[in-house]
């Protein structure tokens, strides 16, 4: 039976959008596959790792009738990338093989049966709703994500949390070490909703969302998430758990304040950075009137350091930092100047946007 005919494009797009959670590696064998369905002339192509589900829908297909099967994700995937642009596909089923021929070439492959494919169970209907840009909700998530925990055995801080509420949106993450928050203000109200994304999830919404005005809606369950844009549809689990209290960990009234180029900030941390302590990467930032030391020391006695001219009127302070904290969020930043905001040398640094009330950036400090 004749699948779908199509440009390679039309095919490859929607499949390489849900190949992203498929895992090479897994007990159940159909999940290293993706289910191919048609359905009166729309192709869509489903990938899941029973955590997060993704749906990508095309209708560049002529074909009218219902079919489905499930093969390997990675070989189609790799089959399709090697064949040259512009080909024309066709992809046929055949006692539980598919073929696809694309000019000279053919390739017969094994399938498993569709209706053994785990799909989650969505919920009859979501409680909350949210509509905000493709480039708003990349913007956010790239503010915060590279805070997240990873493997960490508290397992709510390998994640993000979005807090919903009247008229504003918020995402925080934090590994126990640092912690960012973004946030946007809404022009609609919404009754407030705190939910867990899974680390994961937050990756491959990076990852499809585009830089465009195109919305995105997000549907809010009781213990399931769902984004839909673009033809795609991202289902997610959320991960059950108490986030720690963000508000108790931003400092308030700090006395010692700079602001400073992004930019020449984290060039200044880079060149450091090349001769800090491998295993500890620590980082000592040296405050005194109008001026900034860098200083970065490993086992071998070397040393780097780096001197700025800013604006300061503090006090005197000599504090260290892990210097791949501070170079996480100087990188996803895209402001001109961050604002640095200091107690003393045992207190946390705030990092903030001038301008901007709800970007905030807290790092403990390290004894150097």
């Amino acid at each position: 039976m004749l699948l779908v005919q199509a440009d390679k494009d039309a095919i490859l797009k929607p499949l390489q959008a849900v190949t992203g959670i498929v895992e090479r590696k897994h007990t159940l064998p159909i999940l290293s596959n993706v289910l191919i369905e048609i359905t009166e002339g729309r192709l869509s192509f489903l990938a899941t790792d029973l955590e997060v589900q993704i749906t990508s829908v095309t209708t560049n297909t002529d074909v009218q009738h219902s079919a489905a099967v499930t093969i390997s994700a990675k070989k189609l995937q790799d089959i399709l990338r090697a064949l040259p642009d512009g080909a024309i596909i066709s992809v046929e089923t055949k006692d539980r093989r598919l073929q696809l021929t694309a000019g000279k070439s053919a390739f017969n492959l094994q399938t498993l049966p569709a209706e053994d494919f785990p799909k989650l169970a969505l919920p009859d209907g979501f409680n909350a709703q949210v509509r905000i840009s493709q480039k708003l909700l990349k913007h956010l998530f790239n503010q915060v994500q590279y805070a997240m925990a990873q493997q960490d055995i508290r397992y709510y801080l390998n994640g993000l949390m979005l807090v919903i509420e009247e008229g504003s949106i918020k995402v925080v993450a934090t590994d126990g070490h640092r912690l960012s928050l973004g946030g946007i203000d809404l022009d609609h109200g919404q009754d407030r909703r705190e939910i867990i994304l899974p680390r994961k999830t937050v990756i491959e919404m990076v990852k499809l969302l585009s830089d465009s005005d195109e919305e995105v809606l997000i549907d809010i369950g009781r213990n399931l998430v769902m984004f839909s844009f673009a033809g795609i549809n991202l289902v997610s689990k959320i991960i059950e758990g108490k986030f720690p209290d963000y508000n108790r960990v931003i400092p308030e009234n700090y006395g010692n304040h700079m602001v400073i180029d992004r930019l020449a900030l984290l060039q200044a941390l880079q060149r450091a950075a090349i001769l800090s302590n491998e295993r500890f990467r620590g980082v000592r930032l040296v405050l005194t009137q109008n001026n900034l030391r860098i200083i970065c020391s490993n086992t071998e006695q070397e040393e780097a350091q780096e001197e700025m001219e800013i604006t300061y009127s503090g006090d005197p302070l000599d504090i260290g930092f892990n210097v791949t904290y501070l170079l996480d969020v100087l990188n996803n930043l895209d402001s001109k100047e961050v604002g640095c905001s200091f107690g003393d040398a045992n207190s946390s640094c705030l990092i903030t946007i001038p301008g901007n009330n709800h970007f905030k950036y807290v790092v403990m400090p390290m004894r150097i």
